[in-house]
């Protein structure tokens, strides 16, 4: 069994620039097939546009409220919302709140630096 505790996790920064902290996946545990993370978009910040050839990734919001911006379609999205991110689509975060933006990141395949492809 393995458990990783937030308050022991070191963060990092992917390509995209946002902070990741990686509870499971290839950086902090195990796990082979997933990853699970969390992204930190300061205040006024965004992250660089990008797309994953093979991972489709889940994005929950857990704090804040920003702009997401899905091959060209755009969202507002906010605590508690949601969203899929196929494999292949092109995608940014902008924080547009006032504390900093928080999102809970499922990937699968986990996350990796060779499948991120930045677009800008």
């Amino acid at each position: 069994m393995h458990v990783s505790s937030y308050a022991q996790i070191e963060p990092f920064v992917t390509l995209d620039g946002s902070e990741i902290r990686e509870w499971a996946g290839p950086v902090s545990a195990p796990a082979q097939n997933q990853s699970l993370a969390e992204a930190t978009i300061p205040v006024g910040g965004a992250t660089a546009e990008h797309y994953h050839r093979r991972t489709e990734e889940l994005y929950l919001v857990s704090a804040g409220k920003g702009r997401l911006l899905v091959d060209g379609a755009e969202r507002i999205i906010a605590e508690g919302d949601c969203a899929l991110i196929p494999p292949g689509a092109r995608h940014k975060v902008f924080n547009l709140g006032s504390i900093p933006l928080r999102i809970v990141c499922a990937c699968s395949p986990p996350y990796s630096d060779e499948d991120t492809t930045l677009t800008e």
